[in-house]
């Protein structure tokens, strides 16, 4: 996953790292949790880049999805992280059913682009908030699928207004 929305980076290094999500950022985990509880992602870890955004995302998404441990940090994550230190991060959860690694971009839609085609040579859009469900039991790992806040607010609204005209008709049926 990559982390929900932080505002506008800091010219300062240090001071970006500290950089805490937004409103709209927290909203979408909220939605982006909701949206994996629908499709019933269960969650044995989560780890997460050193930065607070990051870390904040992790912590809300994971709680959400009813996750009770401890956040793990890993500097694969952040954003000097590297594709063989990822794939070391990856194997050291290798018995578990469901990782949640929360990161940055570009490492993150780098990383997935490699683990799905082998060279890297696929190049794959990830905005803020996106989560990606990769199964890795493939070689290469396969993309099962890949949905942004924006996709999540899409299906959502088409449900709301489908359970909306579905009520107003019933209500006029019993008349």
């Amino acid at each position: 996953m990559r982390h929900a929305n932080a505002g506008v980076p800091r010219g300062n290094v240090a001071l970006d790292a500290k950089r805490a999500l937004i409103k709209d950022g927290k909203d979408q985990c909220m939605l982006m949790a909701r949206m994996l509880s629908a499709l019933k992602v269960q969650v044995d870890v989560v780890v997460s880049s050193p930065l607070k955004r990051a870390m904040q995302t992790a912590q809300f998404v994971g709680t959400e999805l009813g996750y009770e441990g401890k956040v793990e940090i890993s500097p694969a994550l952040g954003l000097d992280g590297d594709y063989s230190d990822f794939l070391d991060l990856l194997s050291k959860y290798a018995g578990r059913e469901g990782i949640l690694a929360v990161g940055h971009n570009p490492n993150l839609f780098q990383f997935l682009g490699k683990m799905i085609t082998g060279n890297g040579g696929a190049a794959i859009r990830m905005r803020k908030g996106s989560v990606a469900r990769v199964d890795l039991d493939h070689h290469p790992a396969l993309l099962r699928w890949l949905i942004d806040p924006r996709m999540a607010r899409a299906i959502y609204g088409n449900l709301q207004k489908s359970a909306r005209a579905k009520n107003s008709r019933d209500k006029s049926s019993r008349k």
